[in-house]
């Protein structure tokens, strides 16, 4: 019989400090999703010097060796126990080091040679992926326990993503408005290695800061966390539940929905600021305005996720999200290659660029939120089946997923420059014509193959408000009379 000790009810309403600090800790992860996402292909090719197929390939290796830890530590979480509960000990412990880890990827050893670089790439990208994912996997996990409401849970986890955002947009606007300065040695601001060095510093700094805020600040939450009877189980009995979990039925449209997603992600910001640099012809000043654009489409991403979530339940909201952010964000490159856009330095360009890119970032951010409120409503469908609480297997996966996927988009954005004959050391105007369309050319079907795959497997996900609600009663039912809870019709 599955084990159904822990109790059901509701925790107490949420104050706003635990809402505020929940959402704090985010930043973090913010932080290096954007400095490894947008930042650091450029860094390592344009500024360190090694090939861009390279620096792909070393991305893509540490991502995928790092990435295999996460659903051990998912499942560490979800099984540990200790007087502060499940989670906290993980997030406590992971701050020093990640902080520790993040400067040392931004101020890598001069005089090395390609192959040394290499190496030390991997084994950096690889140990602040794993210290992120011991704070990351816990936290996240505790959305399903903060609350177990519907809607409450798309609310939430919209405040959490509203610091993920703006904490990556502070820090990208400090980057380009203060860290990266033109100077006689580098006239291109985001060519000068001084503003990375810096930029890994301050970002250390925070990320410390802002994960032991989040769990002092969730601590007393403990007491009403689910905490479930201790387990003993084998390791090969282990591995089972684990690749149980992550295939099951019900997850895995959102599995597959995120594996293609994270690809694309990648994809899309890895040549984000090559687009901007050398394809628009942008300076640094002109691409941090970009960063106010992603101001105003967070806030409003956050304002409008539980009402189109209330009107078209959040897998339909989800796609259709999903769907114009992809069309509205290829548009203008489309645009470009058909000789239906502004050239560039054209007075109307910034500004068409400014809306297209808040709309655009929009409904991106209202399908990542949906999709994260969806894999918590996955937890109640299955302990009905197994009898196990397994939040943090589940964001594990999905964290597991953007991590190894991730660094497949940044790899394939590397073999698209490699393809396309993309100098390295370039400067603004020194990029043939040709090889500045070409990237536009490749760029675009091969977004369109990532994120279009990625709505069709998400079209599959059957869990409603209904249906979540009756898992819940179903649980607290089976509480009742001590009976296995029966699994919900499909």
């Amino acid at each position: 019989m599955p084990d159904m000790s822990a109790a059901i009810a509701s925790p107490p309403p949420l104050k706003r400090s635990t809402r505020f600090f929940y959402g704090l800790g985010g930043v973090a992860l913010g932080l290096k999703d954007n400095g490894f996402s947008y930042l650091l292909l450029i860094f390592y090719n344009q500024v360190v010097g090694l090939p861009a197929a390279t620096v792909g390939l070393a991305v893509m290796i540490a991502l995928v060796i790092d990435a295999m830890f996460d659903p051990i530590i998912g499942q560490m979480s979800d099984n540990f126990r200790s007087r502060w509960g499940r989670r906290h000990p993980f997030m406590y412990a992971s701050a020093l080091p990640i902080a520790l880890s993040y400067l040392l990827i931004w101020n890598p050893p001069t005089g090395w040679s390609h192959e040394a670089l290499f190496a030390y790439l991997i084994v950096v990208a690889v140990l602040i992926r794993t210290f992120l994912a011991l704070f990351e996997i816990p936290s996240a996990a505790l959305a399903p326990e903060l609350t177990t409401d519907y809607h409450g849970r798309t609310n939430l986890l919209s405040f959490r993503a509203l610091f993920i955002w703006y904490g990556a947009l502070i820090m990208t606007l400090l980057t380009f408005r203060v860290f990266l300065k033109a100077d006689d040695a580098h006239p291109v601001a985001q060519l000068n290695p001084a503003g990375y060095s810096m930029y890994g510093l301050v970002s250390a700094i925070v990320m410390f800061v802002v994960i032991l805020a989040s769990a002092i600040g969730t601590h007393s939450q403990i007491p009403f966390l689910r905490n479930p009877a201790v387990r003993k189980v084998s390791p090969w009995q282990t591995l089972k539940e684990m690749v149980g979990s992550i295939t099951d039925l019900t997850f895995l449209p959102l599995l597959l929905a995120g594996i293609f997603n994270a690809m694309g992600y990648g994809l899309s910001v890895a040549l984000n600021l090559y687009f901007n640099t050398f394809f628009w012809g942008l300076t640094a000043t002109q691409i941090s305005f970009f960063v106010f654009a992603q101001f105003i489409s967070s806030a409003v991403a956050v304002m409008l996720a539980t009402p189109m979530s209330r009107w078209l339940g959040k897998r339909n909201a989800a796609i259709l999200a999903k769907t114009l952010a992809f069309s509205i964000g290829v548009a203008p490159i489309a645009l470009r290659l058909m000789g239906l856009f502004p050239a560039n330095g054209h007075p109307a360009l910034l500004p068409i660029l400014f809306v297209q890119a808040m709309t655009s970032v929009t409904f991106a951010s209202i399908a990542a939120v949906l999709h994260s409120s969806m894999i918590a409503d996955v937890v109640e469908e299955t302990e009905l089946r197994t009898g196990r609480r397994s939040e943090g297997l589940f964001f594990a996966a999905s964290i597991f997923v953007a991590k190894a996927v991730s660094g497949v988009g940044i790899f394939a954005s590397s073999m698209v420059l490699l393809a396309i004959g993309f100098p390295d050391h370039a400067q603004p105007g020194d990029v043939s014509d040709q090889v500045i369309r070409n990237l536009g050319l490749v760029y675009i079907p091969a977004l369109a193959l990532t994120y279009l795959t990625a709505i069709a497997a998400m079209s599959f996900f059957r869990i409603t408000r209904e249906r979540h609600e009756a898992n819940l009663a179903r649980l607290a039912e089976a509480l009742v009379d001590g009976s296995a809870p029966v699994t919900p019709r499909i």
